[in-house]
């Protein structure tokens, strides 16, 4: 299936098969919000082979869903970074703010 993704996200990770629509609506509702409003649209898939395994370190906890959360912010600082630097090789300036 053709999608519509032209970030750099297919060269820093591993987009993972599955029912998207399936596996967000399965995540706990503060996992669904982060996913909803991360900056490229995370892979509902992925995040919840994640989030499975944070419910065995931590168990279905507030603690799993943070360590969730903060996993996801930091993926999601290094697919800006990773942009920003693009765009400077390719532009030659800072991307603009």
């Amino acid at each position: 299936m053709a999608d519509n993704e032209r970030t750099l996200r297919h060269e820093m990770w591993r987009h993972d098969a599955g029912d998207d629509w399936a596996a967000f609506n399965a995540l706990p509702a503060v996992i669904r919000n982060r996913v909803a409003t991360h900056a490229y649209g995370a892979w509902s898939v992925n995040v919840m082979m994640l989030w499975q395994h944070y419910k065995r370190l931590h168990g279905r906890t507030m603690r799993a869903e943070r360590a969730l959360i903060r996993y996801l912010d930091y993926c999601e600082r290094l697919e800006r970074e990773a942009f920003a630097s693009r765009y400077s090789e390719a532009y030659g300036v800072t991307v603009p703010r």
